[in-house]
């Protein structure tokens, strides 16, 4: 037998770490929690993995879910229970301290002599949050320990029964769509058996789930802000915008503004711009009021806003946000998004920006990403109307109204080449237990 230590940030990639290394057939022995993540201990018969069958064991996974169950129910006891303390140390007051048993009878308590309260026993008394950290940590690892094992449960039974479905799954894997996404999206094409036409079907659904505004942003008119992290191309975005409604409808009727006070260079840059296009230029230092900054643009059929892309625990980003979620500016705020951003950097950028109220978002960098999949996943599952495109450098020419097949189409032809991994299969199962909706295939 072969036992050995692995360290990682968090469960699931401690859990990767002991596939990669010892397979699947590898058992969980033990878990704890250390400095900077987790510690997993594994063992590997080679004996017995050699001769155990690889056929699905219904009745390991009947106990993983009774697990699971186990672990929601007791995280809502804890909650439950920290709600509940001021309510029993009321009633202990209430019945002078003394405990009370079903054996034991509600008695009406004697004023002769008042009983002093005694005092409540450790384990009845104020809670260490040590305790209460240990265990929820205990509780996560363990569900997160149960969404891979169901994760890869599932994945297999599903290439066993269902081939032809478990095909379509890795196609949409290939693209880089999400977990959910994909459980959706096949759902609408249960009743397709034929492989070319449910493909067909599937993309087909895909594009009408993207979101595009029924009049362009610049045709409508406003306030309009670019905003989102460093990188994304806010600034870029902004010029190909403006030069875009300078060629159409001449520089009277547009103005641009600058929020951005802390990136070197970057006032000077649209300052630049304005020049070229003959544009006027604004700038509000941070503390100044964006209202008053706007009212000598109010003639302006367009205001272009340029935002400073900031941490998320930044002070000064709650204040650009609350600015741009004013009352008195009604501007539409467009979240630029990177498409060669990973998957995690999209969500903080969303999560981050959303208290401005966004009007949807704008897809930058088209012709340097190997993936849209996850871009596509998170317009979709939060409802941004994808606004305008970007795939190169020119300035306007690179900047193109989506059309939403040709998006799709787009998303295939840049898909992963080589097919997913099962690792990689069973995590995206895994990925799904976090939604409400536990059916899968």
């Amino acid at each position: 037998m072969q036992v050995k230590r692995f360290f990682a940030a968090d469960m699931r990639q401690a859990m990767k770490l002991v596939r990669d290394e010892l397979g699947a057939d590898a058992a969980i022995i033990g878990n704890r929690r250390i400095a900077g993540g987790v510690e997993l201990t594994a063992a590997l018969d080679y004996k017995l993995s050699a001769l155990a069958p690889r056929v699905p064991n219904m009745e390991l996974e009947d106990e993983l879910r009774k697990t699971q169950s186990r672990i929601v129910t007791a995280q809502a006891e804890l909650s439950l229970r920290s709600e509940g303390e001021s309510d029993k140390a009321t009633n202990r007051q209430l019945f002078a301290g003394l405990p009370l048993t079903a054996a034991e009878p509600l008695v009406e308590p004697t004023y002769t002599e008042p009983a002093r309260p005694a005092p409540a026993p450790a384990a009845t008394g104020g809670v260490d949050p040590r305790a209460f950290d240990s265990m929820r940590f205990e509780l996560n690892s363990l569900r997160e320990l149960m969404e891979v094992q169901l994760g890869s449960l599932a994945w297999n039974q599903l290439q066993g029964s269902r081939p032809a479905q478990a095909n379509l799954w890795r196609r949409l894997q290939r693209i880089g769509l999400s977990g959910p996404l994909s459980r959706d999206l096949l759902a609408m094409i249960g009743d397709i058996d034929e492989p070319r036409q449910a493909w067909r079907m599937l993309l087909a659904h895909l594009a009408r789930m993207i979101a595009t505004p029924e009049i362009e942003p610049l045709e409508e008119g406003g306030v309009i802000a670019m905003v989102g992290p460093a990188g994304m191309g806010k600034t870029t975005t902004l010029a190909k915008l403006a030069a875009r409604y300078v060629l159409k409808y001449g520089a009277q009727n547009i103005a641009l503004v600058s929020m951005d006070s802390y990136r070197i260079g970057a006032q000077e840059q649209l300052k630049t711009l304005g020049r070229i296009l003959n544009v006027p230029v604004t700038h509000v230092d941070p503390g100044q009021s964006l209202v008053q900054a706007l009212e000598p643009l109010l003639r302006k059929r367009v205001v272009l806003i340029d935002t400073a892309g900031l941490q998320a625990s930044d002070p000064a980003l709650r204040m650009q946000l609350e600015s741009l979620a004013g009352r008195g500016i009604k501007s539409k705020n467009y979240l630029v998004l990177a498409t060669t951003s990973q998957k995690q950097v999209l969500t903080a950028a969303y999560h981050s920006y959303k208290r401005c109220g966004l009007a949807g978002c704008i897809l930058t960098k088209l012709d340097e990403t190997a993936s849209l999949g996850d871009v596509l996943s998170l317009a979709i599952s939060h409802e941004l109307p994808v606004a305008y495109l970007t795939d190169g450098p020119r300035i306007p020419d690179d900047l193109h109204l989506p059309r939403r097949h040709q998006l799709v189409s787009r998303a295939v032809s840049v898909q992963m080449q080589e097919e997913p991994s099962e690792e990689a299969m069973a995590d995206m199962f895994a990925d799904i237990y976090h939604s409400p909706t536990k059916q899968v295939g």
